[in-house]
């Protein structure tokens, strides 16, 4: 019988490779593109644009775009049922930026 990949992980990589490797599956999940984020949730980009109120050529321009208004990524994260969230790292520490006063977008 055939076994599943996570069951031949489970067999053959030790407790730290698998450690390494959940981290890794973390760092990854965590750095996604729009198109990622939107296919991670299972919608098309005409679902998300009729979310965000736009037409599904204005979505795909977006999604391709590598620089935007911070008011309409905050509109796109809304879309996808996200909430904005602007933080800084300095050598310092962390500080979250309040001063844009991103508010969630009431649903349509």
């Amino acid at each position: 019988m055939a076994k599943s990949f996570r069951e031949l992980v489970a067999r053959t990589g030790t407790a730290k490779t698998r450690r390494i490797a959940a981290r890794r599956t973390r760092e990854l999940l965590a750095e996604m593109v729009l198109s990622e984020i939107r296919e991670a949730l299972g919608k098309t980009q005409s679902q998300m644009a009729k979310a965000a109120g736009m037409k599904q050529p204005s979505w795909a321009k977006l999604e391709g775009q590598s620089d935007m208004m911070i008011s309409t990524l905050h509109k796109v994260m809304n879309a996808m049922g996200g909430q904005l969230e602007i933080n800084v790292r300095f050598p310092q520490g962390r500080v979250r930026l309040k001063q844009f006063g991103l508010r969630p977008v009431a649903a349509k």
